[in-house]
């Protein structure tokens, strides 16, 4: 078991243990550490992050992101800009085009971060796209806000409510299809409701659409850290040690009994996890509660090292960091239903991040790294290599030749890298309409577990997957208030001290 000390506050015994160190497990840490609690972290793994690890898989020189890659929600959230990365050192670099969108026969569809110079490019359906997205975007923190806390406070901005509602109405049902007149602006807007791994057109995808669609169109887009996403994790952890937080790594935990005494354990676990944790002691009626939790379509994931840039048919894709691969509306909408009831198909949606165009130092001597994922039936355990490298090769040909290694993981071998992501379900739960504000129960606290001092602060709690911090923030704040009687949010940012110098 290896430890990162602090400055010895938890010699004490921790006021707070915290099982898993992902973006909501270090989330918490911070808020708690923050409000002068002594805290204590475990992570199975030997390196910290979760799904924000970065490493080098074929070069020392190129690393790969193993899991997230691009952090919209890192600059968003309220957790986020309260903790303040670009303070810390953390440095998130937006391309041009937030993420693009190929299509057959050299076309391409371009979300840039400049509004006016996407809906140039969308021909007669460039009206439409920016009464869509400038409402959104003029709205911005008033929807995220909103979105985020898992709408369960009073919105401040009351406009942002309405229109994510006009918007989910309008592009929630069949409806969308009627909504843009061309091809281009239907693939563009499907390609970022794909992001919610769920069949097509549906109610919950809309929303990720207008949440991430309207933000690839802000100051900061679709940004990506430079140097990679554990760089993230690593800012968290050290604001945690500094405030007097350990964080132990090679530490799995396999049971709540292994862990020392504490008034509170916050667990950044799926509900499979939790069950497995805390075994026969739960409530009969909250454990088949987490059983019936449902998971969603699983991710299968391929690292490649190329030899030079994606040779993309549409040269101009070539400016976005984030690509979607997904054909048409109609391809996309087939294919995501699919593959959502489990039916494994030869074309389905991948999504694929080039680093090296926001952060050229992540090429090194020509060499460079592409990240890409498919969509696929939950558990499935296919070798997703082929399959992905046909998809890039569709809109790129001569892509295989660039190729010098490849590493694949396959939906189940992503649960096995990570057990959050169970089946490969890297929302850890499906983004269903009861799944959206229900995670993983109902209860009135979502974050509050049936057994005294235990919570839940994965992404299967509300808000749900991102690296936005979230659903670890508001489940310290919610140990806070339940454990510790404390009912002022500490303060994040990094000029601040902790509340206290030690709890009482």
């Amino acid at each position: 078991m290896a430890d990162t000390p602090g400055t010895g506050l938890a010699a004490a015994g921790p006021d707070v243990v915290i099982v898993g160190t992902g973006p909501n497990g270090l989330a918490a840490g911070v808020t708690l550490a923050r409000a002068g609690l002594r805290v204590e972290l475990y992570e199975r793994d030997g390196q910290i992050g979760g799904g924000l690890r970065t490493t080098s898989l074929f070069d020392s020189d190129v690393v790969h992101d193993i899991c997230s890659a691009v952090h919209p929600m890192a600059v968003a959230s309220h957790f986020f800009r309260e903790f303040d990365l670009a303070a810390r050192g953390v440095e998130l670099l937006s391309p041009e085009v937030s993420y693009a969108h190929p299509l057959d026969a050299g076309q391409a569809a371009l979300a840039f971060r400049d509004l006016d110079a996407t809906c140039a490019r969308l021909g007669r359906d460039g009206d439409r796209w920016r009464t869509l997205m400038r409402p959104l975007a003029e709205h911005s923190t008033g929807i995220v806000d909103f979105v985020l806390p898992g709408q369960r406070a009073l919105p401040r901005d009351l406009f942002a409510p309405l229109l994510l509602a006009r918007g989910v109405l309008a592009h929630g049902t069949r409806l969308t299809r009627r909504t843009f007149r061309d091809e281009p602006a239907r693939a563009l807007l499907t390609g970022v409701a794909a992001h919610g791994l769920g069949k097509l057109p549906s109610v919950a995808s809309s929303a990720v659409a207008l949440l991430l669609g309207h933000l690839a169109h802000s100051r900061a887009g679709w940004p990506l850290p430079r140097g990679g996403s554990a760089r993230i994790a690593d800012a968290l952890a050290a604001d945690i040690t500094a405030h007097g937080g350990v964080i132990h790594t090679d530490a799995e935990v396999t049971d709540l009994a292994e862990l020392p005494a504490a008034k509170a354990i916050l667990l950044d676990v799926s509900p499979k996890g939790l069950r497995a944790l805390a075994g026969e002691r739960l409530p009969r009626r909250y454990a088949r509660a987490l059983d019936a939790f449902h998971y969603g379509p699983g991710a299968a994931k391929v690292d490649f090292l190329v030899s030079e840039p994606i040779p993309w048919a549409a040269p101009e894709v070539g400016m976005a960091g984030t690509v979607h691969l997904g054909g048409t509306q109609a391809e996309m909408f087939r294919q995501e239903t699919l593959t959502a009831r489990g039916v494994r198909t030869d074309e389905p949606f991948v999504l694929l991040v080039d680093p090296a165009v926001a952060d050229p130092c992540r090429a090194r001597g020509g060499v460079r790294p592409v990240w890409a994922y498919a969509h696929v039936p939950n558990g499935d355990s296919t070798d997703p290599g082929n399959l992905v490298r046909d998809r890039i090769e569709r809109y790129a040909p001569g892509f295989r030749s660039t190729v010098l290694a490849q590493r694949s993981v396959s939906a189940s071998g992503m649960e096995h890298y990570n057990p959050n992501y169970v089946g490969g379900d890297i929302g850890a739960g499906a983004m269903t309409i009861r799944q959206s504000l229900l995670r993983p129960t109902a209860r009135f606290d979502p974050y509050r577990t049936p057994l005294p001092g235990v919570y839940l602060c994965s992404a299967s709690t509300p808000p749900g997957p991102s690296v936005h911090g979230m659903s670890g923030y508001l489940a310290a704040l919610s140990a806070l208030r339940r454990e510790f009687a404390i009912h002022t949010s500490p303060p994040l940012g990094p000029a601040t001290t902790s509340m206290f110098t030690e709890h009482e």
